[in-house]
């Protein structure tokens, strides 16, 4: 069952939407559950000269908690600086959200990693130094779209080939 906050964010998500131009673009997804958030963020300076958040949007498509967590993220990020973003768990998620099934707990991992990727794209496109941490996370989930994007020809090419039959 899901909580008063989780249909919430789902009948009435925040942020939706595509930022034209966004400074900076991610996408993670779910091979198992075939749920895919793609995150888009314009980051600015704040008086402190920090990178922070100013605007953020996001695409899934997904079930209930995936478009749920995709939401709270945006809303737990936005007008926060970078480093502040990059330490949002899927537990701050979760908590957020006064819960989770623990079936669908990795939709959080999800929105934590589409919003990592954003930031990923974001510091590389400027040449901004990129934690290791950050780096690392970029390459398992880089990985983890490979396996999905070949598993997909594979449905595909499955599919085709049964309706030529």
């Amino acid at each position: 069952m899901y909580t008063k906050k989780v249909m919430e964010h789902f009948m009435h998500p925040r942020n939706v939407g595509e930022i034209k131009n966004a400074d900076g673009t991610g996408e993670a997804g779910n091979i198992i559950c075939g749920d895919v958030m793609k995150i888009y963020i314009k980051v600015k300076e704040n008086k402190k000269g920090e990178k922070i958040i100013s605007d953020i949007k996001f695409k899934t498509l997904g079930c209930v908690a995936a478009i749920s967590t995709s939401s709270m993220i945006t809303e737990l990020v936005k007008g926060k600086t970078l480093n502040h973003a990059l330490k949002i768990t899927e537990e701050k998620i979760i908590e957020s959200l006064g819960g989770l099934p623990p079936v669908k707990t990795h939709c959080s991992l999800l929105a934590t990693d589409a919003l990592k990727e954003a930031i990923y794209d974001y510091l590389s496109k400027n040449s901004l130094k990129i934690p290791k941490e950050l780096v690392e996370t970029h390459k398992k989930i880089e990985k983890e779209l490979k396996i999905a994007e070949k598993k997909h020809k594979e449905v595909v090419k499955y599919t085709s080939k049964k309706e030529g039959e």
